[in-house]
């Protein structure tokens, strides 16, 4: 299977080269996708070809729709083409191939004219034809053959994602498609111990991507759910942004026989094709580390507007990644746990490490992650190899959620370190070097249904992993003196210098700013009068003797410029009394300001009183400030020491490597 379906790749990528001159290298898939979609859908009506077109002519004067109901069953497929060429019969009359191209393409159906459409194939023609290009192409594909009982449904989904995969090489990780042994982990985790759906006959359960690509994690579902349980349905519905993935794969659900209107184009962040809909099964790959920009105003107006009762009540995270708001998403569509529906919903995601750790206490992350934990919806996480994808070389980790936890999984999360379990390819494809065998999956499918900890697995209570963000706080402790120096300092205080600014206009604005002027100077002039080598140590003890010598002068001692003065005279001082803030609170200094992250399963006071207390006995915690954060440091769970090498050792190293390079730099010189 594997050589057929690179052999098949070979020979389209290879008619890429007609292409070149009259279209750049990074365009050539303007070309190549819509030309694939159109030969693998004449191959699929190739046999029910004549059938149809005797069938079409009985038929003309019925609605379309109509029409194509009885054709397609006809066709025995989701569509039917009533034109009289195929790929072909094009190739007869070379000086008409343009218009006759139209007249196949406008000879589909609706439900294919849309698919391909998508790719705005129309300029394409026209390009080809001027330049003679386009008899060649269509020649060089109607020499391939993409029949069903040639290429299966499986394979032209490889086909196609290898195809976008050549075509779009610095694309974003997991903008296009997740390579297939990921998928087929994902997909045995997401029905890993699931009964409904693999053990119940004629069962019919529903799967949804948010983010499909050409659809390759439904396509897997599928087959995995087949070998499981032949009587079962598993129904696809999935949104994508990308129009070439999105036809290819609404055109993978037509050739299979599904409803194709259960694919939909659109940012799903922004623009929810499947509002209030709830599924059995979510499963995807959101982009990593991109901006979710475009849908700014609808994503934060959902959150203000409707809370926990739109997608993203948890909370948002920073702008330049939405992997989390994906998540959120895919938690909104979980099937409610009744009576009805005793199972709830499964979740199976891949993401990078960002959210396991990104963001602080009362974060937009670490709120999501704290929704996730404190309502028990996170099963399982696992750390997946690096160089898996075609992309990127990145980390990543899929996650498993559910809203209805076997018993012995409740209120506890399984981490499962995976990075060992891949092999090397023999020749690596773009940034993917590894892979996962079949061995490999099952191996990790094993370790995830583990009870016990091992070196590879941990399970922990939900709280584990949240913890306090508690504030110290520590009194401000200032001395005050009157010198040159500090009234100086005066100069640089805001208060001080506003007295001579002004927004009023012409000769208003001049009086107000020689006014402000003389302020300046009278307070200058006061305080330099008061000079003395004494340090006060009462903060207010000392604003009393401040505003007492500005009394019988002009200057409006208002609390911004007392605060000026004071702050220019004072200095910190940890001998003088602490400033109070009110009558019987002391005023905290944000220079000795410090946190302590306290773990959620620890008593605050019990550890402020423990940790924090003996070496800071004047602390005290900032009890408005307390935040309760959540991260899962998936990599300290994990590691493993590693001794260092005696010195000795590293030393007698270094001095054979420099006899080595002696020994050479020797035979140079000779």
């Amino acid at each position: 299977m594997v050589a057929n379906f690179q052999d098949k790749v070979s020979f389209i990528w290879s008619i890429a080269d007609i292409l070149r001159g009259p279209y750049r290298p990074e365009n050539y898939g303007d070309v190549i996708l819509p030309m694939a979609v159109l030969r693998r859908f004449d191959a699929v009506l190739a046999d029910t070809k004549e059938i149809v077109l005797k069938e079409n002519e009985k038929y003309q004067s019925l609605p379309e729709s109509t029409k194509d109901e009885i054709l397609n069953r006809k066709a025995k497929q989701g569509f039917n083409n009533t034109s009289q060429f195929d790929l072909e019969k094009l190739l007869t009359d070379p000086d008409n191939i343009a218009d006759n191209l139209r007249d196949y393409i406008q000879g589909f159906s609706s439900s294919a004219r849309e698919i391909l459409n998508q790719f705005n194939f129309d300029n394409e023609i026209d390009k080809m034809d001027d330049n003679n290009l386009l008899y060649l192409v269509i020649k060089r594909f109607s020499e391939i053959d993409l029949h069903p009982s040639v290429v299966s449904n499986m394979e032209m989904g490889y086909i196609f994602e290898e195809l976008i995969r050549r075509f779009s090489e610095h694309a974003e990780a997991g903008d296009h498609y997740t390579p297939r042994e990921v998928i087929r982990l994902m997909v045995h985790l997401l029905f890993f111990e699931d009964d409904p759906i693999l053990n119940t006959p004629s069962v019919t359960q529903t799967l949804y991507d948010s983010c499909a690509g050409t659809g390759g994690m439904g396509t897997v579902a599928e087959e995995y759910i087949k070998e499981q349980n032949p009587s079962a349905h598993l129904e696809f519905f999935a949104q994508e942004i990308n129009g070439e993935s999105y036809a290819i794969s609404k055109a993978d659900m037509l050739i299979k026989g599904h409803d194709a209107r259960n694919i939909k184009l659109g940012n799903t962040l922004s623009n929810d094709q499947f509002k209030d809909a709830k599924f059995d099964y979510m499963i995807t790959n959101p982009p990593y580390g991109v901006e979710w920009k475009p849908a700014k105003n609808v994503v934060e107006a959902e959150h203000e507007d409707f809370g926990f009762s739109g997608r993203f009540g948890a909370g948002l995270p920073r702008i330049g990644d939405g992997q989390l708001l994906f998540l959120q998403h895919l938690v909104s569509k979980m099937k409610p746990v009744t009576e009805d529906n005793p199972n709830g919903s499964r979740v199976a995601i891949i993401m990078n490490g960002s959210p396991l750790f990104t963001g602080d206490a009362g974060s937009g992350e670490s709120e999501i992650r704290k929704y996730l934990f404190e309502n028990d919806l996170v099963e399982g996480i696992i750390a997946l190899p690096d160089e898996l994808f075609y992309n990127t070389g990145i980390s990543t980790y899929i996650w498993i959620l559910t809203n209805h936890k076997a018993t012995y999984r409740r209120g506890k999360v399984r981490l499962v370190n995976a990075v060992d379990y891949f092999s090397k390819m023999r020749k690596s494809l773009g940034n993917k070097r590894n892979e996962i065998t079949e061995e490999q999956i099952n191996a990790i499918v094993q370790l995830y249904g583990q009870t016990s900890d091992d070196e590879n697995v941990k399970i922990f209570d939900n709280e584990e992993f949240g913890y306090y963000r508690v504030t110290v706080e520590r009194p401000l402790r200032l001395n005050f003196q009157i010198t040159e120096e500090r009234i100086n300092r005066l100069d640089d205080e805001r208060a001080f210098q506003n007295l001579a600014k002004s927004r009023k206009k012409g000769e208003a604005k001049e009086v107000e700013i020689a006014h402000g002027k003389e302020q300046q100077e009278t307070i200058k002039r006061v305080l330099m009068d008061m000079q003395s080598d004494f340090a006060y140590a009462n903060r207010e003890a000392f604003i009393d003797l401040i505003k007492e010598a500005f009394k019988d002068t002009d200057v409006n001692l208002r609390a911004p410029l007392i605060k000026a003065i004071w702050t220019a005279l004072s200095e910190r001082d940890e001998t003088a009394e602490p400033c109070m803030k009110s009558k019987n609170k002391v005023e905290a200094d944000s220079e000795l300001r410090d946190t302590e992250i306290i773990p959620l399963s620890e008593n605050i006071e019990d550890y402020f009183e423990r940790e924090v207390l003996p070496h800071v006995p004047e602390a005290w915690i900032g009890e408005d400030k307390t935040r309760i954060g959540y991260e899962i440091p998936f990599t300290r769970y994990f590691y493993k020491y590693t001794k260092l090498r005696p010195s000795s050792e590293i030393k007698a190293e270094i001095e054979e490597l420099e006899k080595s390079i002696v020994e050479k730099l020797k035979k140079v010189m000779e």
